[in-house]
């Protein structure tokens, strides 16, 4: 393949995030949108005409067999994210899949195995890593220019109706793996991990408080990262004013990002402490150029490793930390809140093979 011949992507599963994926597609160099697939033929037929998609397979199999991509973007529920990617892998494509990844830890190490075995890139969609803020604040912590991270809190609060519950494969354990914790709170536990690195252990919890759900609606959890940071995370899908929130307090500095669904500069706040001198702290500030975090800067970096053969960026690659931070949470809950560690974590095969797990349940009648 020459530098100028753009990757075949085709998409599996028409729903609301596939749209997402097909605008960036079509504005993103080296990368061609060429088929897509559903289950919902009709769906796939009127997904295919408004985004000028030129070829349409009832079947995964049907299109690896056609042999007309060469990278899968995996749009689908959690629950074929595995089998989807894994036969994508086999068959010699790289895949680029929506989180959560899989429904339980030992799916995602068959997943990032298919991708070793077959030299392919597995990519998880980790979108809030992306932007320049984000990676400026990375570089402060990377580089100790703010001290060392001490206290941090992550905040996912929002708010998902009874309805949003009730969709059939919503609100299982077999079909979406886990309550918000996994689906909801990954993205901002997953960016407090982009920033402070290697976790060492997890302390958790799983509540009910009011939606009809196998799974928890709430979650809390301590988490201590191996460079010494004590982090304390909160997950909710009951909160009106929905907000995520990220706050880091250094030895020299507090940095936040409070947003929704995405940020940008506005988002970010880096607050000096009383002892920072004027002159110090403006080599802090943001770089003058801004970009937005999203698909956008994801897809074209992505798509640009692919293309020179080099390893993914650190957005895009590295996806088990946070599943493994997931998952702990649960194992912990599952143990009375007890600590777990990565080496614990891996000797718990029932929550490695599953994240159900007891919820307490305090509902009124």
């Amino acid at each position: 393949m020459t530098e100028t011949t753009p990757l075949r992507a085709a998409i599996v599963g028409t729903g609301a995030i596939a749209n997402a994926h097909a605008e960036v597609l079509l504005a993103t160099p080296g990368a061609e949108l060429v088929a897509v697939v559903d289950r919902d033929r009709s769906h796939a037929d009127a997904f295919a005409e408004r985004w000028g998609v030129p070829a349409v397979f009832d079947t995964l199999a049907e299109l690896l067999a056609a042999g007309v991509a060469d990278v899968l973007h995996v749009c689908t529920p959690p629950g074929v994210h595995a089998e989807q990617s894994i036969a994508a892998l086999d068959a010699g494509l790289h895949v680029v899949c929506e989180k959560p990844a899989a429904l339980s830890l030992d799916e995602l190490d068959a997943m990032t195995d298919a991708a070793t075995r077959n030299d392919r890139r597995l990519a998880v969609v980790f979108q809030q890593r992306t932007g320049s803020a984000a990676a400026h604040v990375r570089s402060l912590l990377d580089s100790g220019a703010i001290g060392r991270p001490l206290v941090a809190t992550c905040e996912t609060l929002w708010f998902r109706d009874p309805a949003y519950f009730a969709v059939p494969w919503r609100g299982k354990w077999a079909t979406e793996g886990g309550g918000p914790t996994l689906g909801l709170g990954i993205h901002q536990i997953d960016l407090l991990a982009w920033l402070l690195g290697d976790w060492a252990s997890v302390q958790g919890q799983l509540w009910r408080l009011d939606r009809e759900t196998q799974m928890e609606d709430v979650s809390t959890a301590v988490i201590a990262f191996a460079g010494g940071t004590i982090a304390s995370v909160i997950t909710s899908a009951l909160s009106p004013r929905e907000v995520s929130t990220i706050r880091i307090d250094t030895e020299h500095a507090t940095v936040t990002v409070d947003h929704l669904y995405g940020h940008g500069h506005e988002h970010w706040r880096i607050t000096p402490a009383k002892h920072v001198d004027h002159e110090t702290a403006a080599v802090w500030a943001l770089p003058e150029v801004e970009e937005a975090s999203g698909h956008t800067p994801l897809l074209r970096d992505i798509y640009a490793a692919l293309a020179s053969g080099e390893p993914l960026p650190s957005t895009a690659s590295d996806a088990t930390r946070s599943f493994e931070l997931v998952t702990a949470i649960y194992s912990s809950a599952s143990n009375g809140g007890s600590v777990v560690t990565p080496a614990t974590l891996r000797a718990d095969a029932d929550r490695r093979r599953s994240l159900e797990s007891p919820i307490t349940d305090l509902r009124r009648a």
